[in-house]
């Protein structure tokens, strides 16, 4: 922490109610702060202990992706279409792949679809074992870090089989998949999920009733839901917040369209509370219907005969000229990409709405009236990823 000397003053004298001089402070938290998960910046003003104003500072961490994607023809786009949020690779490299296909007018292949629809679900899982396991760690709590740890290596383990990559998997390809999963593929998958789910009451069992836990986040960061329609929040935090929202329901794309029916596996997890509590409670649940959907594509998966998971494509790769929004559910809230095309081989524009930006700005709303002991906490219940922010 840092005082802020950018300003006419640094601090803010007022004259109090007994003749006394008092004085908002003024503190830079970060932008290496250790509790950030990424580069982040807090301009916070403080009145004694009370957090009075609050500002995001972002931009550490641009790297200028959207303008790389127009010099990269459409193979090239997804490797880095999956860096910005390092936790939903997976997640981010469907939104271009998709859109590109709409725009040629192309079907994928049926196993494709719902080999896509499972690994963007095991994906979905490992971003929110993460935050189940660093939130507690921020809240003065380690060892949850290291349950959630060993799940995430189950999960990991099939997807590296899979496509080769731990972080950045770049299995996706427009028209479909790189390939087919290995033999006894599925298998494995299914007994990663069955020990994932067998074991995760052990780390329910740390957050769930924790008095020290709920002390920390009940009632604490209150976000309420037109707060939230106003900053463009999504995802788990705008679900805690009553906000009930979700792509893969609302406007359904690979396989949710099934599965998200009536009598499906699919649901969709709301709290109304909108503290840290809640944030953190439909991150839980929401691990349990990702677990519940991954099976239910495992199921159809051994159904489908044996076939190809991808389309041949032209050596060179042209998109009719046009435009085109495509938006995902991503772990962390709604991820969209606009594609405008001359006919080329790279497209004249790729605009990146990312997930986190939202999620991070209106901490300039939920921050006021906390106490400083409070920052931390609701911070790390904003599940968000700086280069998500950044871009």
């Amino acid at each position: 922490m840092s005082t802020d000397a950018s300003g006419p003053r640094a601090l803010d004298v007022a004259v109090g109610a007994g003749g006394l001089a008092t004085a908002d402070m003024v503190l830079n938290i970060g932008p290496q702060h250790p509790a950030t998960h990424g580069v982040l910046r807090l301009k916070v003003t403080l009145d004694g202990e009370r957090i009075v104003d609050a500002e995001p500072v972002v931009g550490y961490m641009h790297r200028g992706a959207e303008k790389l994607f127009e010099v990269r023809d459409y193979r090239q786009i997804t490797v880095l279409a999956n860096r910005h949020d390092w936790l939903s690779a997976f997640s981010s490299e469907l939104g271009v792949v998709m859109g590109v296909e709409a725009m040629l007018g192309m079907e994928v292949p049926e196993r494709a679809v719902w080999l896509r629809t499972l690994l963007a679900e095991l994906n979905r899982v490992l971003s929110h074992l993460m935050f189940l396991g660093s939130y507690p760690l921020e809240l003065g709590a380690i060892t949850p870090m290291f349950y959630a740890f060993r799940e995430r290596e189950d999960l990991q383990a099939v997807m590296e089989e899979a496509s080769g990559g731990r972080m950045h998997y770049m299995f996706n390809r427009v028209g479909g998949l790189k390939e087919d999963v290995p033999a006894g593929w599925l298998g494995r998958v299914s007994g990663a999920v069955a020990a994932v789910r067998r074991r995760l009451p052990d780390l329910e069992s740390m957050l769930v009733g924790n008095e020290i836990l709920e002390a920390r986040t009940r009632g604490v960061g209150v976000l309420d839901r037109d707060t939230c329609l106003a900053y463009g929040v999504s995802g788990p935090i705008a679900r805690a917040s009553g906000l009930d929202l979700d792509l893969r329901r609302d406007d359904p794309y690979l396989a949710y369209g099934e599965l998200f029916a009536p009598g499906g596996p699919g649901r969709v997890v709301t709290r109304s509370a909108g503290d840290c509590l809640a944030r953190l409670e439909v991150l839980l649940e929401q691990v349990h219907v990702s677990l519940d959907l991954a099976d239910a594509c495992l199921d159809r998966l051994r159904t489908l005969p044996p076939g190809p998971v991808n389309q041949r494509l032209p050596k060179v790769l042209k998109v009719p000229e046009g435009e085109r929004y495509t938006a995902t559910e991503n772990p962390l809230g709604l991820n969209g990409y606009y594609l405008v095309s001359r006919g080329e081989k790279t497209p004249w524009r790729l605009k990146l709405r990312s997930a986190s930006f939202g999620n991070v700005q209106v901490l300039s709303q939920v921050l006021p009236g906390c106490v400083v002991a409070d920052m931390v906490a609701v911070l790390g219940s904003m599940f968000f990823v700086v280069g998500d922010v950044d871009k």
